[in-house]
């Protein structure tokens, strides 16, 4: 890939879901879409809008029904399951709103899991995951059970968890919405001092403050890309 090749090119993309015998629900109508490495993207847009299917394929967690998908400057649109597996685990890590850990098992143990899918020995694993865990700064959390810490700290963890394998890049889902608004402030602030950093970050929200993090913003409606901004 050339240095100013985007992460992500999305060319006319459109994905339609199945309904009732012919009919289908059109979820993206026509999108076009970069984003380049080092940027913080939110995508943003009412419910129907059609920002999480949006979501779910730039994250290889689904596949688009016409256009073209290059990630990292390879055509990923007609990538098998298995090809599309190894992108999710090595090259995207992910933030979602429900966290998605386990919770009767250490925040040590759930960080490690993305290395487990890729076979990292068990010691590297460990090593790995205090390093991600001092990252978002809380280390001294490493052998609390999952279920025994606060709502901001669980966030950090599942954090944690996308960074552990060096991702290209973060795709948070709605990464407040089970959080306070005080909390959501310090997530999202700590969301920034990563890209400030350099990692590549898009955020998916239906809320104005918490898009208001991102340095551009890209709206939806009707699955179509009704603005696309810089902000500030």
């Amino acid at each position: 890939m050339s240095s100013n090749a985007p992460l992500i090119y999305l060319e006319n993309v459109t994905k339609k879901y199945p309904l009732e015998e012919d009919e289908f629900y059109q979820a993206l109508n026509g999108i076009s879409l970069k984003i380049n490495e080092g940027e913080f993207v939110a995508i943003r847009g009412p419910s129907g809008s059609g920002k999480s299917t949006l979501m779910h394929i730039m994250g290889a967690l689904d596949t688009i029904s016409t256009g073209k998908y290059i990630f990292k400057g390879r055509e990923i649109s007609s990538y098998s399951e298995d090809q599309l597996a190894e992108i999710r685990n090595k090259e995207i890590g992910f933030v979602f709103q429900t966290f998605n850990l386990l919770p009767r098992t250490t925040v040590l143990k759930n960080v490690e899991r993305p290395m487990i899918y890729a076979g990292i020995p068990a010691l590297e694993r460990a090593g790995k995951a205090l390093e991600a865990l001092k990252l978002v700064g809380i280390e001294d959390k490493a052998d609390n059970l999952s279920n025994r810490i606060s709502g901001g700290q669980i966030q950090r963890v599942a954090i944690a968890r996308a960074l552990v394998m060096d991702p290209s890049i973060i795709l948070a889902d709605e990464p407040t919405g089970n959080l306070d608004s005080k909390t959501s402030h310090e997530i999202m602030k700590f969301i920034k001092k990563l890209n400030d950093k350099g990692r590549t970050i898009i955020v998916i929200t239906h809320e104005n403050d918490i898009a208001s993090f991102a340095k551009r913003i890209v709206r939806l409606m009707d699955g179509k890309i009704a603005s696309d901004t810089k902000n500030k």
